[in-house]
């Protein structure tokens, strides 16, 4: 009688995975439970930084709740706040090298962003290679709360109701199309304004629209600032972490129409 031999059945493959995890804007408890929890379980958690000697913002977001184990590493990564490609490149270049030594040792690494990760983050740029690099990882994105949403927040001004059309736009890459857009939207956001806040406010009298505008740094975050008169600030150096927000409030919902 012929014996059945069962095959032995394989040894699971573990898939190596990297996370794109958002921290939010500041405040830790701001954090959604699925980004700590993922935070707590993966082997690596990669933290980018401007520099080596500067703090990073997202680790000081995460470091006040979150309880690393004895076996989990920190992979500092720096970037400088640079649109020279002849700094960031090199500096990318270095990132993706430790991110696949780290690959070679451990199965999981998080890279943590502040905000939201495919929103105007450091993350986006490996998001779009890490296929190419790591033809066989996983990837997994964990969505947070953004600038965007923290502002409306802090402000208690919401960004958009009704037929309301809403523009982002990143203010210190050039404001020279932004009178059209103020014409063709109702609420616009100007992120990143710390150097170019001189011209918004002359853009904004232009437009007569410097009454519809507030400023907020730091939303959720220490340091948080609301300005509602621009010309306050113009001439100040302004925070980084910076947003204008342009409201018209002419396309309010039906609720809101005077007519009813």
């Amino acid at each position: 009688m012929n014996q059945i031999i069962k095959d032995k059945p394989a040894k699971s493959i573990k898939t190596k995975k990297l996370y794109g995890v958002g921290v939010g804007t500041g405040d830790p408890e701001l954090i959604t439970l699925k980004a700590l929890k993922t935070l707590q379980n993966v082997d690596v958690i990669a933290i980018p930084r401007s520099n080596p000697y500067s703090p990073s913002v997202a680790w000081r977001i995460v470091e006040p709740v979150l309880e690393l184990k004895p076996e989990q590493i920190k992979l500092y990564l720096d970037f400088p706040m640079s649109k020279d490609p002849e700094r960031v490149i090199p500096a990318w270049e270095k990132a993706i090298n430790k991110l696949n030594e780290a690959f070679t040792e451990y199965d999981s690494i998080a890279f943590i962003t502040e905000g939201d990760p495919l929103f105007y983050s450091t993350y986006i740029y490996l998001h779009k290679i890490a296929k190419e690099i790591w033809k066989d990882i996983d990837i997994e994105v964990i969505p947070a709360v953004s600038s965007i949403t923290a502002v409306a927040s802090v402000s208690k001004i919401p960004i958009a109701d009704g037929q309301e059309k809403v523009a982002i736009l990143p203010a210190s890459y050039g404001l020279e199309t932004l009178p059209e857009i103020l014409r063709l939207f109702d609420t616009i956001l100007l992120m990143k304004v710390s150097s170019v806040m001189p011209q918004i406010v002359e853009i904004l009298e232009k437009e007569n629209l410097l009454q519809n505008a507030f400023y907020v740094s730091r939303a959720t975050m220490e340091y948080e600032k609301i300005v509602y008169n621009l010309k306050e600030i113009q001439n100040d150096k302004c925070d980084y972490f910076s947003m204008v927000v342009i409201k018209k409030n002419e396309n309010n919902g039906i609720l809101f129409n005077k007519n009813i």
